[in-house]
């Protein structure tokens, strides 16, 4: 007999159809001649609190810390027990030979099944044997269980996701304790509450520090006033300039000054109009250029919480559970990934995808853009794009249709409809033209001030057909760039303009702008960028905080606990009372913890030790010795 092991029932049940089995529904599994298939329910064991290991760690002491146990406790969770001893009992069968992990494709899902294995003692005699698949179509599950490798060539990405639930549990009890034990009556008395906890965690720590130092800088933001010139010319048809400082300017270097194109004072500003004679300018130069922009990358999960955010205003845990559901439905591939790209090996199959939209999904908008790709004769030759590079995949590709699954779309909630829509066009896009743009720029010489003309227009649409948010203020902005680029076209360079006048225009510094759900996540993954040490930088370059799987919870668990709050309307993210409260404490006390640098660097070091790069027992040596120093420092002093 052959068992598979998947992570949900309904994922078991797509692997039955697509094996084409002719099972029996028993309890918690379905059996035929030839294959079992079960299923977890998610997590079906769980790390022990440290209680179990000593039952007088139950109370929260500094003589107990730090804890780092020699050997680590695991156990099955209450509420699902009753499937893990269904599982067990299947796993642990004589005439099981064997043995298929078929848990999700990355490293959470590997960890989930390899708990299980390690608790249920699977028969010893059993080959195991691991199914990694990109998405649920049919073709894609018979693929992954007749290349299904042995068990062991995923060992290295087991070594880190053990190591990533250890790093958080370890961080998380220890720090938390740690601070609540010292710090928990202040920060009661600050939100003026009886008791208070002090929750730590090694990417949630990190994420309040950038929230909170975003609303502070918001809130000290000062804005500061400055003064533009603009001058109007022409002679049948007036355009507008803005003057910057040149060499030859009256001004030039002077500090009455606020930037290249303003001064401080209003006054000083008048002064250099007053000075100049204002009747005519000389066209000392134009530059006509055309720019071509590409189509952008294709959607990463990260990508598209922020697009569904900004569209939809729907927080990126929504966004996941929506695509995971679109993926589960067959429509798409494997939603948790960081990358862009596709890898080369399906890029070159990319016409089966393409087939699969043409024939299947009928969507008349969709499907009038495919019809212009093949009237146009556009290529479907990805492979030497910047939209195929292996280098950049590390589990999966980026999210696409996979051209199937088209019975279910109907059944859809109009949301989960749009976002696949959503993901149709960017995937459709990719094999459009770039959009074209005529640039114009004019410079105009009065008296030695030099005044700045350009205007930019978009003459071939290419992509933006498919991916532009069009609605009314984009319309009657390019209707008013089409009019200024019609005037800018005949002016010839030595040609004498009219100067019609030249005024003041008051403009000011603006603050940051706050964080909503969808760009903090963006954020997450970019936050290497943050990292001030360019070799260091470097060095973790790809490593966000958090993976595509776990950001959305540790947002949806800030929110929880009270340390942020989120607007429903708007998804704008501010800091609560408590958060901030905490986040001084943080700083005063162990500062670095706030710091993308370290969070981002323990993230680089699983990766390295899901490559092989780096032994497990080193990672484990460093995070050891890292909440030895932490806890000495804090508690000596006392």
């Amino acid at each position: 007999m052959k068992l598979l092991i998947t992570e949900k029932p309904s994922v078991a049940m797509e692997f039955a159809k697509a094996l084409k089995l002719n099972t029996v529904r028993k309890n918690g599994y379905l059996e035929s001649q030839e294959w079992i298939i079960t299923w977890c329910v998610g997590h079906l064991v769980t790390m022990s609190y440290p209680e179990k290991y000593d039952e007088k760690l139950k109370y929260w002491r500094l003589d107990t810390l730090p804890f780092l146990p020699e050997e680590y406790k695991y156990e099955i969770i209450p509420a699902v027990k009753n499937q893990f001893e269904i599982v067990q009992g299947l796993l642990q069968r004589e005439d099981v030979e064997e043995i298929y992990n078929a848990g999700d494709s990355g490293r959470e899902g590997e960890y989930i099944q390899r708990l299980v294995f390690m608790m249920a003692h699977p028969n010893p005699n059993a080959k195991l044997r691991r199914v990694w698949i990109d998405s649920q179509t049919e073709e894609e599950i018979l693929r992954g269980i007749k290349e299904a490798k042995d068990l062991s060539e995923y060992d290295s990405l087991s070594d880190s996701a053990y190591l990533r639930a250890k790093e958080d549990y370890l961080i998380g009890i220890n720090f938390s304790r740690l601070l609540s034990i010292i710090f928990g009556r202040k920060v009661a008395k600050e939100i003026q509450e009886d008791k208070a906890s002090i929750s730590v965690g090694r990417v949630m720590t990190c994420v309040l520090g950038m929230i909170t130092q975003r609303e502070r800088e918001i809130r000290n933001f000062k804005k500061t006033k400055y003064y533009k010139i603009i001058g109007e010319f022409g002679i049948d048809s007036n355009f507008k300039a803005e003057w910057k400082v040149n060499e030859k300017s009256i001004v030039y270097e002077s500090p009455k000054l606020y930037n290249e194109s303003g001064f401080k004072k209003k006054e000083d500003a008048e002064e250099l109009i007053n000075k100049v004679n204002k009747s005519e300018a000389i066209v000392t130069e134009i530059k006509k250029t055309k720019q071509k922009e590409n189509p952008p990358l294709l959607f990463n999960l990260a990508e598209l919480q922020n697009e569904c955010t900004k569209r939809f205003k729907i927080k990126p845990d929504q966004t996941l559970e929506i695509v995971q559901n679109l993926y589960e439905k067959k429509l798409v591939t494997y939603p948790r990934t960081d990358a862009r790209v596709l890898s080369s090996a399906i890029a070159k199959e990319i016409s089966k995808n393409l087939n699969g939209l043409v024939k299947g999904f009928k969507n008349e908008e969709i499907q009038a853009y495919m019809h212009k790709m093949a009237e146009e004769k556009y290529s479907t030759n990805l492979i030497k794009t910047k939209y195929v590079n292996d280098s950049k995949i590390t589990d999966h590709y980026a999210i696409i249709p996979t051209g199937q699954g088209f019975d279910n779309y109907d059944k859809l909630p109009d949301l989960q409809k749009q976002i696949y829509i959503l993901i149709v066009k960017r995937f459709l896009s990719i094999f459009y033209p770039a959009a074209e743009y005529q640039k114009l720029s004019i410079i105009l010489n009065l008296e030695n001030e030099i005044f700045y003309a350009s205007q930019k227009i978009c003459i071939k649409e290419g992509y933006l057909e498919i991916l532009n948010f069009k609605n009314k203020d984009s319309n009657d902005k390019k209707d008013k760039d089409e009019e200024n680029l019609y005037i800018l076209k005949d002016i010839k360079k030595g040609q004498k303009l009219e100067v019609s006048s030249i005024e003041i225009k008051d403009a000011e510094t603006s603050p940051p702008t706050r964080y909503n759900s969808g760009s903090i996540i963006l954020a997450m993954e970019n936050a290497g960028k943050l990292i001030e040490d360019e070799e260091l930088r470097e060095q973790i370059k790809g490593a966000g905080i958090g993976t595509s799987a776990t950001r959305a919870e540790i947002i949806k668990k800030l929110e929880r606990i009270k340390y942020i709050a989120i607007n429903p309307k708007t998804q704008i993210i501010t800091p609560e009372k408590k958060g901030e409260v905490i986040y001084d404490i943080i700083r005063m006390s162990m500062p670095d913890m706030l710091n993308p640098k370290l969070t981002a660097s323990w993230e680089k070091g699983l990766e390295m030790v899901a490559k092989n790069q780096i032994e497990p027992k080193e990672f484990m040596d460093k995070l050891e010795k890292y909440i030895k120093d932490k806890v000495n420092k804090l508690v000596i002093p006392m």
